[in-house]
């Protein structure tokens, strides 16, 4: 089983990582939070979910153990893949994440694409005694932002939101209009609005 991954980061989206470890590359899908972490570094150490089915192999890789933590819980609840559990995780922050569970306040769920009414309440009911707010949510780190050309944290933003599963269109249009209100917003900030609205 592979724990983590350290090397250096051969290939960034904000939907995934290629990591080379000694001439080996492994492609890795992160969230927001982890792109967030990551962009701009030249190396770094990825905490490792093997996830093995009949058709694939896929590594999802976190900044923290927490926020692996967080994953685990999530694909713990009925209804709930990986692909699910990371839009969560790109849409939410692992604070708000625990605060949304915590508090049961599934409407901050239900913001997430995929997300609906049920869900949202079977994730809070079973995942409500396992996190305890201030518990597993000690040391979540700060988004630091970033400033970019305009055009690249459009263009980053709608590549990442087709790699999510949105249409190209309706993904230019949100993307545009976040751009709009505001220009110097970050592209994973542009990305977690753009979640909300579609």
């Amino acid at each position: 089983m592979i724990e983590y991954i350290k090397g250096e980061i051969a290939e960034l989206s904000p939907a995934n990582a290629i990591i080379d470890c000694n001439g080996l590359g492994y492609a890795v899908n992160i969230s927001l939070n982890t792109y967030a972490a990551i962009q701009g570094k030249k190396e770094c150490k990825l905490y490792i979910y093997e996830a093995i089915r009949e058709d694939a192999y896929v590594l999802y890789g976190f900044i923290d153990k927490q926020e692996r933590e967080l994953f685990l819980l999530l694909i713990s609840v009925s209804g709930i893949g990986g692909n699910t559990a990371r839009m969560i995780l790109s849409a939410l922050s692992p604070s708000e994440l625990i605060n949304a569970i915590s508090t049961g306040n599934a409407n901050l769920l239900k913001t997430v694409k995929g997300i609906g009414l049920k869900t949202a309440q079977r994730v809070i009911v079973d995942l409500k005694d396992k996190i305890k707010p201030g518990g597993i949510a000690a040391g979540t780190t700060d988004i630091s932002a970033f400033t970019a050309a305009n055009a690249q944290v459009q263009e980053e933003a709608i590549a990442a939101l087709t790699m999510l599963g949105f249409a190209q269109a309706p993904s230019q249009k949100v993307v545009m209009a976040i751009l709009k209100e505001d220009a110097s917003a970050p592209v994973e900030q542009v990305i977690k609005l753009a979640l909300k609205r579609l």
